[in-house]
Order: C-alpha cells, then sequence, then structure tokens
C-alpha cells in the first residue's frame, strides 16, 4: 500500500512541476488540395530542470512538433488539426502573435541545426545577441555589451571581445553553434529547444557543446528539449526519451531503460544502423531490415581482412601524393603585413586501386582542402599529386577535362549539386555527353536507367526532378551522377553527413557494394569516426594540415599512438 502511495505522490509531482504539457497533437501539411498528416496523436510533457530528448528519422515529425511549440509553423500551408500544448499556465494554440513574439527568445528560445542560416552574415556576432537582449531588458548599450561578452565567455568561446566584434564567416562552425546557444540562452529561458545543434559538427566540437549545454542546463535549472537521429548521443545528456516514428511516438521512458530494454524494433533499429567501432559488419542493418526481420549479422574476420590487405597492397598505386602544401594568404588591409596560412602541410600518401583510404580530423585540419587539391579543383601551393604514374599538378585545360572522367567527387549536400530545373535523368547524363560516353541520347538514357536499378532508384525517377526527393534518394542520384562517368577513383567528402543514421546505412551499404561491383576506389573524407572506420581500408588523421596517424584502420582505431587520435576517438558517443 506504501508503494502505491509513493507512486500517486511521484505522479503529483511531475503533474505540478510540468513546465510543458502537449496533448493529442495532430499536425497536417496542405499539398494539392490533400491534408497529410505528419503528426498524429503526439502527447508527452517536459517537466522543469529536465531534459528530454526526441530521437527519429526526418519526416519521424519531431521538428515539425518543436516548430508548433513556437508558433512557427508555416501558417499558409500547415494545420493543427487536433490537440493542445500548454505551457505553463498559457494555451500556445491561442495565442496572438504578439503573444508568441513576447514569448519566444524570452521564455521559450530555440537553437537550431545550421548556425550559419541562422545568423545574420552581414551583421557583428556581438550584435545580433545584443538585438535580442534590448528587445526583451531594459539595460543599456555598454550593460548590454557586458552582458553579450559575458555570455560568450560562459559558452566558452575563445577571445568573447574578439568574437563579440566578428563576422559569422570569421569563425568557425562550433564557435557559429556557441554564438546561437548564447543568444538562446540571453534571457534565461525556462524552456530551450534544441534541434540538430551537433549534426554538423566534428565529434570533438560535438561533445563540448553537449557538455556544455549539460552545464548550462545544471546552472540555470532551465529544461531542455533535445531533438536528435542519434540514439548514443541523446544517451550522454537526456533524462527521458521518446522515439518517434512516422509521425507517432512509438517508445517513451527513462533514458537508461530505453538504452538497457528497448521494446519498438524500430528503436532497436536506430541503435543497430550506426557503425559499431568494437567489431565491422559486412553490412549494416537498415530500419527497414530490422521491421522485416532480415537481418545480416555476418561480422568480416581479422584474417579474412588481411588476406585482402596483402592482395590490394600488392599493386602499384593509383594515386600517390608527395610533400603537398597548400598556403593561403591573409590580407590585414592597408596598413598590417599580410600574413600566411598553411592548410596542408608537405602531407604524402599512397593510395591503391580498390582501397578505401579513411580522412578523419576536425573542422579546419585541411582534409576538405586535400580533397580539392587532389581533385585540381584548388592548386596546391607546391608538391607532386600522381594519378597511375602521372603528375596531375600542372595540366592544361583539355588534359584536365580529361582527368574529370577518372577522378570524381560526391559531395555532403547533394541538392547544391544538382540543377533544379533538370529532371534527374538529364543531370546524370550531362556529363556523360561531355566526356563522350554513349553514342547518342537513346544509349545515354539506358545506361542511366541501369544505373538508378544499381543505385536502388527507379526508372520512373529519370523524368522526376530533384526537390521530388527525399535527401537520401538525392544523395543516391549524386552518386549515380558520378558513376555514370565510370570514373577509377572517387572523393567522397563528408557525403554521408548529414543524413539521418538508417540512410546512412543504406548510402554506406551501396557505397561498398558498388566499389565491388565496379572497383572504385575511395577517398572517405568525414568527422564521423565510426563511420570512416567501418569504410576504410587505412586510416589517415589530419590536424593543422599535417598528417598525425596512418595506418590500418582497426589497428588505429584499437591502438591509436598520437593522443590527438585519441581524443578523437574518446568523443565518439558511445551510448549507455
Amino acid at each position: 500500500m506504501c508503494f502505491f502511495y509513493q507512486i500517486i505522490a511521484l505522479y503529483l509531482h511531475m503533474k505540478t512541476s510540468e513546465i510543458l504539457n502537449i496533448q493529442n497533437l495532430s499536425i497536417s501539411f496542405i499539398s494539392n488540395k490533400t491534408k497529410i498528416e505528419v503528426v498524429n496523436d503526439v502527447s508527452f510533457s517536459i517537466c522543469k530542470n529536465e531534459i528530454l530528448g526526441i530521437v527519429g528519422e526526418s519526416r519521424s515529425g519531431k521538428s515539425v512538433s518543436s516548430l508548433a511549440i513556437m508558433g512557427l509553423l508555416p501558417k499558409r500551408i500547415s494545420e493543427v488539426t487536433k490537440g493542445s500544448i500548454q505551457f505553463e499556465d498559457k494555451d500556445l494554440l491561442n495565442i496572438s502573435e504578439k503573444g508568441y513574439q513576447a514569448l519566444r527568445g524570452n521564455d521559450i528560445s530555440m537553437i537550431f541545426q545550421e548556425p550559419m542560416s541562422s545568423l545574420n552574415p552581414s551583421m557583428k556576432c556581438g550584435h545580433q545577441v545584443a538585438e535580442l537582449t534590448k528587445r526583451h531588458t531594459s539595460l543599456s548599450k555598454s550593460e548590454i555589451k557586458k552582458e553579450v561578452i559575458s555570455l560568450f565567455d560562459k559558452v566558452k568561446l575563445p577571445e568573447p571581445e574578439r568574437v563579440f566584434n566578428a563576422y559569422p564567416h570569421e569563425i568557425s562552425g562550433g564557435q557559429k553553434q556557441r554564438v546561437m546557444i548564447a543568444m538562446a540562452i540571453s534571457c534565461k529561458p525556462k524552456l530551450l529547444i534544441a534541434d540538430e545543434p551537433t549534426t554538423a559538427l566534428d565529434v570533438t566540437v560535438q561533445k563540448e557543446i553537449l557538455l556544455l549545454l549539460k552545464e548550462l542546463q545544471e546552472d540555470t535549472k532551465m529544461s531542455v528539449l533535445f531533438i536528435s537521429h542519434d540514439l548514443a548521443l541523446i544517451s550522454e545528456l537526456a533524462d527521458r526519451v521518446l522515439v518517434m516514428y512516422k509521425g507517432k511516438i512509438v517508445e517513451q521512458g527513462n533514458t537508461s531503460l530505453i538504452f538497457t530494454s528497448p521494446k519498438h524494433s524500430y528503436t532497436k533499429a536506430l541503435f543497430n544502423s550506426r557503425p559499431s567501432t568494437n567489431y565491422r559488419q559486412r553490412e549494416l542493418p537498415t530500419v527497414s531490415d530490422f521491421l522485416n526481420d532480415a537481418i545480416n549479422f555476418e561480422i568480416v574476420s581479422d584474417e579474412e581482412r588481411q588476406k585482402k590487405h596483402k592482395t590490394l597492397y600488392n599493386q602499384n598505386p593509383i594515386l600517390e601524393v608527395i610533400d603537398l602544401e597548400k598556403i593561403y594568404l591573409s590580407k590585414k588591409g592597408w596598413i598590417g603585413a599580410n600574413s600566411t596560412f598553411k592548410a596542408v602541410d608537405k602531407v604524402s600518401f599512397k593510395v591503391y586501386p580498390g582501397e578505401t583510404l579513411g580522412l578523419v580530423g576536425e573542422s579546419g585540419c585541411g582534409k576538405s582542402t586535400l580533397g580539392n587539391a587532389i581533385l585540381q579543383l584548388d592548386k596546391a601551393s607546391s608538391g607532386i599529386v600522381k594519378y597511375d604514374g602521372k603528375d596531375i599538378t600542372d595540366l592544361n585545360s583539355k588534359q584536365l577535362r580529361s582527368l574529370r572522367k577518372d577522378i570524381q567527387i560526391i559531395f555532403q549536400d547533394p541538392f547544391a549539386s544538382l540543377n533544379p530545373r533538370l529532371t534527374v535523368g538529364n543531370a546524370i547524363m550531362e556529363p556523360m555527353k561531355v566526356h563522350g560516353i554513349g553514342k547518342n541520347k537513346n544509349e545515354r538514357k539506358e545506361k542511366v536507367l541501369s544505373i538508378l536499378n544499381h543505385v536502388g532508384l527507379l526508372e520512373d525517377d529519370f523524368n522526376k526532378y530533384p526537390h521530388e526527393f527525399s535527401g537520401g534518394q538525392r544523395q543516391r542520384i549524386g552518386i549515380a551522377r558520378t558513376i555514370a562517368l565510370e570514373p577509377k577513383l572517387i572523393v567522397c567528402d563528408e557525403s554521408v553527413s548529414a543524413l539521418d543514421i538508417s540512410v546512412q546505412a543504406q548510402v554506406l551499404n551501396l557505397l561498398n557494394s558498388l566499389k565491388e561491383k565496379f572497383g572504385f576506389t575511395y577517398i572517405f573524407i568525414s568527422h564521423d569516426l565510426a563511420v570512416v572506420k567501418y569504410m576504410s581500408d587505412q586510416l589517415m588523421v589530419m590536424n593543422k594540415g599535417k598528417i598525425e596517424e596512418l595506418g590500418e584502420a582497426d589497428k588505429i582505431y584499437q591502438n591509436p599512438k598520437k593522443n590527438y587520435t585519441k581524443k578523437l576517438i574518446d568523443a565518439i558517443p558511445k551510448g549507455l
């Protein structure tokens, strides 16, 4: 009986300490006069001084739910069809826009995924935070500046006064995200919504941001709604977790309970779709594999891997980089002297046919600059790049055009690299025509239809436009366009970093199967060390433009020699 009363007491305490309560929320978007339900009968609450994690893939309804809380749903194309959103004593679905303006930034704040799109590029960082502080406080101009610099110090921005006077493009991605956090907490909100705030950051910066949010939450006692597709990440931060799938909550509860005993197959799928750093799977399981009970648990043995590498490294290299340097000139203005910055510093390595070389390091370490120099998109300052035994650093335009067919790139954002006015089929055929692949249009079309099938798309997709596809599908289109040129070497530059975990697993499996089928060689650039380990034969760790460590991927993960590499590996979210 005593236990019963304890449960009742706990329930009453939770009810009285609730800061946000959502009941039976349903949201529809209107497309071609048809209502499409994207959030279906969702109910949850957040208590004071609590961190609630919401996980799920794109289109699960998690971000739409957060926009509804903020009153930022697009009015013309969306509609709350049912339910209630109660914040303290306010019914958020029935307050005026003026009421919301007083609420946003003051009582409820939000941190978005991409800080560059949230910050005004023409305004100094400090002035942007000051503007919000001015709107919600009665402090003087000098007091506001002092408060903003104090906030920048609180979120551990180096040289707070310098950042105050810096424009967004003058600071790193991690620093921009810290500016956004400072802006979000400037008015001491009661509820902070963080929507994928670390997705685009490297693992060390991600860990720093998570620790910072945890510290700020403990210091200010604010409630946090943290949205992510990464369960391991959530486990290191949240008190409670709810899992969303296709607009519904499929599971929720205490974080440790969800992680130790997940009930729903979708939750189990999210757990297992991420590559393990402890063993090497032959194929990553996807959500559909779990839902259809078709999981491949086969592990690649060390003996099999050694045998493969013995054959792999008994060949002549397809690519050889010797003492490569890339130096940038920084102009200080009329009076100050110019300075130089070495983005790539005396880098040397070899890549062999059929190999995947993983390239990792923090933002600014020189990985993408190195990739661009290999592709001859950005000329090296000195050094040699040999492709198939020939130096390619001083090719004329005709020779360079021919090289483009053999060395290709898959970008991080396929949407930005696809012409929105071209159908998918024409977007793939265009470079084929330039490089003389296929005798005529009909032959090229037949080849494209075959390639679409190889990358898991339909023939009907040939006549569709890029905006008609999901992020994962657009990445498949980007891959299709790349392989249509029949390249030998492909640079994958953060090509899966923006994808959901399950979609990421699909694309990684696809890249590996295409490698086996067509004999591709990859340079795989990423800030996600777990992904790089899964993909790589050799691993190259870069730090401040130099090679920190180079060797067999599994051995480096098991026994890193350099402290920098250890720091990167330690920063990978492990989960409970």
